[in-house]
């Protein structure tokens, strides 16, 4: 069976950020959690002695030179974040959302079937058969092109940019087996 390329973050925000490292750490280290801008991945980096973060910041976690990173020491998930993180999560996962609106209008444009009786629209939490049905008449007549494009033509749409958010942090907190923008990763066994 092909292995399926993991997909990784170029870029991140800062949930977190211990200047001395936490209880779980062997030895004491500057350390933040973030949350990638793209794939929304959840890591613990070692950032370098004279770097210092702030929530929100963004910061290169990609195969180049890294300025502020050292090095990712691992991927997390939701459990493992700190309570800080935690509290950020939503509003940063929002931020996300709001910078990137194409990929999100994308998502509502194009989306499909799950299985014959179910679409992806509906893992949105608040979207059911009518605001479904609704969505897709209006995609068929033309591509949205804004969240406030969609909020115009389909009658009584929740806020798509929190049903987005909402989503982000079903996945994140691996409440569903669907994932939509959160691709699943595998912990390496052995």
């Amino acid at each position: 069976m092909p292995v399926k390329p993991i997909k990784k973050d170029e870029w991140a925000l800062v949930l977190d950020f211990l200047a001395r490292g936490h209880s779980g750490m062997q030895r004491s280290e500057p350390v933040a959690q973030v949350i990638g801008e793209k794939y929304f991945s959840l890591l613990e980096i070692i950032t370098r002695e004279n770097a210092a973060f702030k929530t929100e910041d963004r910061v290169y976690i990609g195969e180049g030179k890294r300025t502020d990173v050292k090095y990712i020491r691992k991927r997390i998930n939701y459990g493992e974040l700190t309570a800080a993180a935690k509290e950020e999560l939503t509003d940063i996962i929002e931020a996300i959302v709001v910078k990137n609106p194409g990929t999100f209008i994308n998502f509502f444009n194009k989306s499909g079937p799950v299985t014959t009786r179910f679409h992806q629209l509906e893992l949105l939490p608040g979207i059911g058969k009518r605001h479904l049905w609704a969505i897709i008449g209006e995609r068929k007549k033309s591509p949205f092109e804004s969240f406030d494009d969609m909020k115009k033509r389909v009658p009584l749409l929740p806020n798509p940019e929190k049903l987005i958010v909402r989503r982000v942090m079903s996945e994140l907190e691996d409440k569903d087996k669907y994932r939509i923008f959160v691709p699943r990763w595998e912990k390496k066994s052995g």
